[in-house]
C-alpha cells in the first residue's frame, strides 16, 4: 500500500523524491511505502492552506464545533479499523489502541469543538479615563503541527483539533515512523466537511520534510512533539523567524514511593505506568525511588508481576507488551541495558530481546527492572523511552527531591503518599509540569500540559492551547 499526501482535500502523490518503507514492527517486514515529500509538496500543502485561511478564519464559532465533533463522531464509529491501523504501524496492543488512544484522539475534535465555544475575551474599563480596552484572540493564520510516532492519532489530533479550532489552517507532518492512522483522518476530514485547505498532511522524514515546514518563512508558528535534540534544532531555525513556538520533548520523570502510600493501588499503577506502550510515553515513570522500609518488599513484588506481563503479538488480546516500534530504537533500548551493566547496576528482571512465535523478525523485549547504585548514572539519567525502569531507595525527603529533580528534563513526576503536607510540600518543589499523587495519566484535557528545563517550552491542552494557536490583539476605545 502506498500512502499519499492528503493537500486541499485531495490525496496526492509526492512530487520528486518518491517513497520511504513502512515497516511492521511486529513482524519485521515492509508493509507500505509513504511519500518522501519534498519542499515543493510542503509548498503546495502551504499554498493550499493560505487560500482556505480567509474563508475559514472567518467561519462561525459554531460551524467550526460542528465539523470538529462530526469528526470525533466519525473516529469513534470508525474505532476497529483505526485502532488496528494504529497497532499494526506502531506495535503496541491492539486492546490499548481500541481502549485508549483512538478514543483519546476523538476525544481532542469532541473537546477543541466545544471549548472554542466557550474561549472567551477579556475586556477592561479604565476608568475616569473614558476608554475600553478589549483583547481579540485572532488565528495566527498556516501553522505547522509536527508529531512523533509513540502515540502515532492522539498526539497528531492533539495539535490539530484547536488549531483548526482557533480558525487556522495547518501544514502537518506525523512520523515517518508511524503514518498509517494520519492518512485514514484525511478521509474522515473529507466526510466531515472539513473545508479543503484547513487541513493538510504532508509525509516524510524529518530532515527533509520537517525541515521545510520549520524553515518555511510563511508558516508562522510551529507546534512540536519529540526528542529534545530535534527541539533544539527547531528552535534555532525557527529563532530568527519570530515563530511561535510550543515544544513538547523528552521526559526522565520520577515516582516517589513513600511507605504511607494505599501499597496495592501503587504497585499495580506503578507496574502501569513503568510499561505501558512499551515503555515509549514520555509521561511513563522510568525512575523509581522507593522508602527505605519498604523497599525489599516493593522489589520483590514488583518484579514478580513485571515478570509475569506476557510479551507478544499485538493482535493478541492477553498481549501486555507489544514490539517496539522499530529496529533501531530496539537496539538503542538494548545498548542501555548494556551500559546499565558497564556502570555496575543489577538487572533484576528481563534485559533479553523475545523471540515471538510465527513474528521471528519482530522487535520484541522483555520488560526489564535495573536496581541502580547511584542515581548520576547514565541508565538514571538519559532518556532511554523503553520497557525499561531503574529502582533504588531513598530515606529522607529531601535525599528523594534532590535525586528526583538531578536531570536535565522536567515534564512529570508521580508521588505516592497519603501525607497531606508532604503532599503539598514536595508538588510546589518538584521540578517538573505535571505532578500526579496517587495516581497516574489521569488527564483533564483542561489543563495545561508540558514540562520545564530540557522537557520544553510553553503548554498545551485546554485554553493555553487556543492561546498559543491565536495572537492577542488589544483594542483600545476612548468615548
Amino acid at each position: 500500500m502506498k500512502i499519499q499526501n492528503y493537500i486541499n482535500g485531495k490525496f496526492s502523490l509526492p512530487i520528486a523524491n518518491g517513497w520511504i518503507d513502512n515497516y511492521n514492527p511486529s513482524n519485521g517486514e515492509v508493509y507500505g511505502q509513504i511519500p518522501n515529500s519534498s519542499k515543493e509538496d510542503v509548498e503546495n500543502a502551504y499554498i493550499a492552506a493560505k487560500s482556505a485561511f480567509p474563508s475559514w478564519s472567518q467561519t462561525t464559532l459554531e460551524e467550526r464545533s460542528r465539523i470538529l465533533i462530526k469528526i470525533s463522531e466519525l473516529l469513534e464509529a470508525n474505532l476497529d479499523r483505526f485502532a488496528e491501523a494504529e497497532s499494526k504501524d506502531n506495535g503496541k496492543p491492539v486492546s490499548l489502541a481500541k481502549m485508549v488512544d483512538i478514543p483519546r484522539a476523538a476525544s481532542n475534535f469532541r473537546f477543541f469543538g466545544n471549548a472554542i465555544t466557550q474561549f472567551a475575551s477579556e475586556s477592561h474599563e479604565s476608568v475616569g479615563q473614558n476608554a475600553v480596552n478589549y483583547t481579540l484572540r485572532q488565528p495566527i493564520g498556516v501553522v505547522g503541527c509536527i508529531s512523533p510516532w509513540n502515540l502515532p492519532l492522539y498526539l497528531f489530533t492533539w495539535k490539530i483539533a484547536p488549531a483548526i479550532a482557533a480558525g487556522n489552517c495547518v501544514v502537518a507532518k506525523p512520523s515517518e515512523v508511524t503514518p498509517m492512522t494520519a492518512y485514514l483522518l484525511g478521509e474522515i476530514c473529507n466526510e466531515a466537511g472539513l473545508p479543503k485547505g484547513v487541513l493538510n498532511i504532508v509525509h516524510g522524514l524529518g530532515t527533509t520534510t520537517g525541515q521545510a515546514i520549520v524553515e518555511h518563512p510563511n508558516i508562522k508558528a510551529i507546534s512540536f512533539t519529540g526528542g529534545t535534540a530535534t527541539g533544539a534544532h527547531i528552535a534555532k531555525v525557527a529563532a530568527p523567524l519570530f515563530k511561535k513556538l510550543s515544544l513538547e520533548l523528552g521526559g526522565k520523570n520520577p515516582n516517589i514511593i513513600f511507605d504511607d502510600c494505599d501499597y496495592d493501588d501503587m504497585l499495580n499503577t506503578t507496574v502501569r505506568s513503568s510499561f505501558a506502550n512499551q515503555g515509549q510515553i514520555c509521561l511513563c515513570g522510568s525512575r523509581i525511588f522507593v522508602e527505605e522500609t519498604i523497599y525489599e518488599r516493593f522489589k520483590t513484588d514488583f518484579v514478580e508481576k513485571v515478570k509475569g506481563l506476557k510479551v507478544g503479538h499485538p493482535s493478541e488480546r492477553d498481549t501486555n507488551i507489544g514490539a517496539l516500534v522499530s529496529k533501531p530504537h530496539l537496539q538503542k533500548v538494548k545498548s542501555y541495558i548494556e551500559i546499565a551493566k558497564e556502570e555496575g547496576a543489577t538487572i533484576l528482571c528481563g534485559g533479553k530481546a523475545v523471540t515471538v512465535e510465527g513474528y521471528e523478525n519482530g522487535y520484541y523485549l522483555q520488560p526489564t527492572v535495573i536496581e541502580v547504585k547511584t542515581d548520576d548514572c547514565r541508565v538514571n539519567q538519559e532518556e532511554i523511552f523503553g520497557p525499561v525502569v531503574t529502582i533504588m531507595p531513598f530515606n529522607t525527603e529531601d535525599e528523594v527531591l534532590q535525586m528526583a529533580n538531578k536531570v536535565k528534563y522536567g515534564l512529570s513526576a508521580t508521588l505516592w503518599t497519603n501525607n497531606l503536607k508532604r503532599t503539598m510540600r514536595m508538588s510546589s518543589q518538584i521540578q517538573a509540569g505535571i505532578v500526579w499523587v496517587n495516581t497516574w495519566m489521569l488527564r483533564d484535557l483542561r489543563t495545561p500540559f508540558g514540562g520545564v528545563k530540557h522537557s520544553g517550552v510553553g503548554r498545551e491542552g485546554g485554553f493555553e492551547a487556543l492561546r498559543f494557536f491565536t495572537e492577542a490583539k488589544n483594542v483600545c476605545i476612548k468615548y
